[in-house]
């Protein structure tokens, strides 16, 4: 299945477009394999999809400082939506920095650059980090103790 949490095959959902096959069509598919990008840590292409007037603030080295630190466990989309200019995903990404569950809920703005979509910026809203003991249960929900998980 697809990093993502799509339920379907990454060999026909995020990859194609990580493995610049295919070009996303919608926001929504832009952000899901930007997902999948971090977890795989492709930093080039997580680079490769911010707007351009952002890149450089964003370097792939920063980025890659990033997701070699962290583990993304899970992804929920909460809602897509659009304006005029631009388009919106509002989503929670799961992550484990050590042994501290972080969730990141985002709403991202993304827009269309010479017809490709891209990732702009968001808006982060405050949500409580949890401290996970080796005995609790996995927060990534494989039903296993941390320890013998991602712990």
């Amino acid at each position: 299945m697809c990093y993502c949490g799509s339920e379907t095959e990454a060999q026909v959902c995020c990859l194609p477009f990580i493995e610049g096959r295919k070009h996303p069509e919608s926001a929504q598919q832009l952000m899901r394999s930007r997902y999948s990008a971090y977890c795989l840590k492709d930093t080039g292409y997580i680079h490769n999809t911010y707007a351009q007037s952002m890149r450089a603030e964003n370097s792939e080295a920063s980025i890659r400082a990033f997701a070699e630190q962290v583990t993304f466990i899970g992804l929920e989309i909460i809602q897509c939506s659009e304006s005029t200019d631009y388009h919106f995903v509002e989503f929670k990404a799961m992550y484990l920095d050590g042994d501290v569950c972080v969730t990141m809920h985002e709403r991202s703005r993304f827009l269309k650059e010479a017809g490709l979509w891209r990732y702009l910026d968001g808006e982060l809203y405050p949500c409580p980090e949890k401290k996970i003991s080796r005995n609790d249960p996995c927060p990534c929900q494989s039903g296993k103790k941390f320890k013998k998980c991602h712990g």
